[in-house]
């Protein structure tokens, strides 16, 4: 965990605890909360919730499955950074890079390589129940 202008950055090896919504949901309250999960196999979770509403959630490589209070809302953004919003099969997938650029345009941070090297992080440990 490190602060990156008025956000925390978490980053969570090996783990899915950032876009569980019951976890995340009570931790958003008075704040915004976005994360992105992806795993070996491609599954993943694109998350963003206000002050203990889910806003949006949907997985990366189907964004036309999108559900949450405002599944709608950022779709010229989406198409703009690379979601295919079709029922059609690209030919590269870029539904990871396009969840970090989405990432980024909620929240004006970008995760760089550069901010992942520089950066002093805190550890801690989470004991899932």
């Amino acid at each position: 965990m490190t602060t990156v202008g008025a956000w925390t950055l978490l980053i969570e090896p090996n783990g899915y605890l950032g876009v569980t919504e019951d976890r995340v949901l009570p931790a958003s309250a008075g704040a915004s909360w976005v994360s992105h999960f992806v795993n070996i196999n491609a599954v993943g979770t694109f998350l963003w919730a206000e002050d203990r509403v889910l806003r949006l959630c949907f997985d990366p490589m189907f964004p036309e499955d999108r559900w949450g209070t405002a599944p709608d809302e950022l779709l010229d953004v989406m198409e703009r950074i690379g979601f295919h919003l079709e029922d059609e099969s690209p030919e590269t997938d870029l539904s990871s890079p396009a969840a970090f650029a989405l990432a980024e345009h909620l929240t004006s941070v970008a995760i760089t390589p550069e901010l992942l090297q520089d950066t002093t992080f805190i550890c801690a440990t989470v004991q899932v129940r």
